[in-house]
């Protein structure tokens, strides 16, 4: 159109300044500010989606914010991330139809995870974590008042009953002195329902309390946050091929309560959420 017009009877008959369109003639090819800043930060959540491929848009911007002070909005990191294909790799949970309440503990929580001080209701769980081919087990307490880990014990050896055991003691040593009881709530597994496990807390201010059988909705705080840390351990610790599982472990866990954040926690870690609500 404008060989067949010429510039200046184009710019006329769109009602467009003459100097203003030089102008943008000069500048077209410039990128802004705020398309160059989307660049950056593009390629900063590509790099932080390599490290925690569990991560979504929200705890990836948390960790690039944390790492250099940048200050951006979450929407702009989700145009970011959907427009370079940056999606969490974190499965979503199943529902299930409710089982039947334990005969000797019944579920004291009722779905109130509502804790207002730390120790006041905790939760534990064995999840099994295979390492170079063999089957690891792994038990674990976690507080529901910050998601924790204030106990944690593993072992090599298929349906050993020594790891409950050692959390149980582990979590003793924390309530000690305590002035609330403490509820525990577990599933129906053998080892938790078992009299010798019973016995083993009898003397100790702990309330025990357990999910209906089959039904990990019951539970909903660990059975979640069990399927994060595989993911994390899977796809950012490559867990399944170190050489030292036990010590990949301990190192996970002072991760996880000191470094990763948690939308459940104001995108705060456990400890922070912990110590800024004046606990220590």
């Amino acid at each position: 159109m404008k060989k067949e017009y010429g510039t200046t009877s184009v710019l006329r008959y769109l009602e467009l300044n003459r100097s203003g369109y030089y102008k943008w003639v000069k500048r077209k090819d410039i990128k802004t500010q705020y398309e160059l800043d989307r660049i950056d930060l593009t390629e900063l959540l590509k790099q932080a989606h390599q490290k925690h491929k569990t991560y979504g848009y929200h705890n990836l911007a948390k960790t690039i914010r944390n790492q250099t002070g940048w200050v951006f909005s979450d929407h702009l990191a989700h145009v970011c991330a959907k427009e370079a294909g940056i999606r969490s790799k974190a499965r979503k949970p199943h529902c299930v139809n409710p089982g039947i309440e334990h005969k000797v503990y019944k579920n004291e929580v009722q779905g109130f995870w509502n804790a207002k001080k730390p120790l006041e209701i905790v939760v534990s769980d064995m999840t099994i974590l295979k390492n170079n081919g063999i089957h690891w087990e792994w038990t674990y307490i976690l507080d529901t008042f910050n998601n924790e880990i204030i106990a944690s014990s593993l072992s090599s050896k298929r349906a050993d009953i020594k790891p409950y055991f050692e959390t149980l003691e582990q979590l003793k040593a924390k309530i000690k002195g305590a002035d609330h009881p403490t509820i525990l709530h577990t599933d129906q597994g053998a080892v938790y329902s078992s009299r010798a496990y019973q016995q083993a807390h009898l003397n100790y201010n702990i309330t025990r309390s357990m999910s209906r059988s089959g039904t990990p909705t019951d539970n909903p705080i660990i059975e979640a946050i069990n399927g994060w840390i595989k993911e994390d351990l899977y796809y950012d610790f490559n867990y399944h091929k170190v050489d030292d599982l036990p010590k990949l472990i301990n190192e996970y866990i002072v991760y996880f309560n000191n470094e990763r954040t948690a939308y459940a926690l104001n995108y705060k870690t456990p400890v922070q959420y912990k110590r800024d609500l004046g606990f220590e």
